[in-house]
């Protein structure tokens, strides 16, 4: 059943209803509201929104670059991901414009040329098209000090004063990879959480991050619930020659939700990638560690719709198809209206004539093909993880909406 549809247009509503008018760093303008939740269950269905059509592979992309611990939109870019594009087009403005009488007969690119360049131009990408320690950064390799260590006797570098140079080791944390270790040998912690929000290097990118952090919460399964997994279980190949105890003792054992926090949130626009995303970072990290995706929880801080998408924002919402409408589109399926024991709006609810302009589809499911479980400790290969893996499975949709990206 999809409620989330209907969660997600009532925070539309409730934007639209209750917003205070405020100025943003784009000057674009807003409609705020602050303190808000979205909840979902993902035994409903995988997590994409149905009353409009969302550029999947983009957002798919996107946090597949997160997760290989990239910050050069170069990635990005050459899969056709174009959603940090002003950022880094913005950084490299920044920077030319106020040398820009200085420089004589280099013209500061147009934003097109700028990706063109990303894409052809590897040492014009290396230089422009990292945004700073950014998502990726802070997953995989969180800078956590410079370490100072000398070297060997036979290699010192003696200065003037015949004191030797003392050099420095930078060390990192990969957040993400102590998360998977945590939830294979203390799946009970309560300190399973990932940071972005790292305040010594806020400064250094493009764009602070707006979700910034993530925690994982497991409970073990119940034996009715792991009845019922093995009884929805497809592929009998690998447990044919188990006995019924063994099966259930080779399943999951636990259930995961993952709850982030977000700062800022594009309503409009960025919610339902967020919403999305992080319902496949749950995917990909229960299968990584067996468990079962269960909950997965959204805490929104300053929630706005930019003052460019209120019309769009109406639309997706929609409203109430009138009977006479409804009618139309019974007689446009081929349906004739009979006189019996249903009434008119039975016989349209039999039709599956929808009640609302933009009425919510069930929601896809979701696939992820190989073994992300290995052997050889803790190690996830994310670095493998290709969006041809990734199967959306019946996903139906309204037509896409466009709205204008603030930067």
């Amino acid at each position: 059943m999809n409620n989330l549809d209907k969660k997600y247009t009532d925070l539309l509503q409730d934007i639209l209803e209750n917003g205070t008018r405020k100025m943003d760093r784009t000057g674009t303008g807003t409609l705020s509201v602050f303190g808000r939740q979205i909840r979902h269950k993902m035994s409903d269905g995988f997590p994409l929104l149905t009353t409009k059509k969302m550029a999947w592979k983009t957002m798919v992309t996107e946090l597949l670059w997160f997760l290989r611990g990239d910050t050069n939109i170069k990635f990005l870019v050459d899969n056709n991901c174009h959603i940090w594009d002003g950022d880094a087009y913005k950084n490299y403005v920044k920077h030319w414009e106020p040398m820009i009488e200085y420089i004589d007969n280099k013209p500061i690119l147009t934003q097109e040329d700028f990706i063109n360049k990303i894409k052809t131009d590897d040492e014009f990408a290396y230089k422009w098209g990292d945004l700073g320690p950014v998502y990726g950064a802070q997953w995989r390799s969180w800078h956590w000090r410079s370490e100072p260590f000398l070297p060997e006797e036979k290699d010192m570098i003696y200065t003037t004063d015949d004191k030797p140079v003392t050099w420095s080791r930078e060390k990192y944390i990969d957040q993400i990879a102590n998360l998977i270790n945590d939830l294979k040998t203390n799946p009970d912690s309560r300190r399973m959480m990932v940071n972005a929000w790292n305040v010594a290097e806020l400064d250094q990118m493009v764009l602070p991050p707006c979700h910034y952090g993530f925690q994982i919460y497991t409970r073990e399964l119940s034996l009715d619930e792991k009845i019922d997994l093995l009884l929805e279980k497809k592929d009998w190949d690998d447990y044919d020659t188990l006995s019924f105890k063994e099966k259930i003792e080779k399943g999951p054992q636990r259930a995961i939700s993952l709850m982030w926090n977000q700062r800022s949130v594009d309503t409009f626009l960025g919610l339902p990638f967020n919403i999305a995303s992080y319902g496949l970072l749950l995917e990909i990290i229960a299968k990584a560690v067996n468990m079962v995706p269960d909950e997965l929880i959204g805490n929104l801080g300053d929630t706005h719709l930019y003052s460019d998408h209120i019309e769009q924002a109406k639309e997706q919402i929609g409203r109430e198809l009138s009977e006479s409408e409804r009618y139309i589109m019974f007689e446009d399926k081929g349906y004739e209206f009979r006189m019996n024991d249903w009434s008119r709006e039975e016989q349209f609810d039999k039709a599956g004539i929808p009640k609302r302009t933009r009425e919510p589809y069930p929601l896809p499911k979701l696939i992820i093909c190989g073994d992300m479980r290995r052997t050889d400790g803790f190690t996830v290969p994310f670095d493998e993880l290709d969006y041809s893996l990734i199967k959306l499975i019946d996903y139906q949709s309204h037509s896409s909406i466009k709205a204008p990206l603030s930067n």
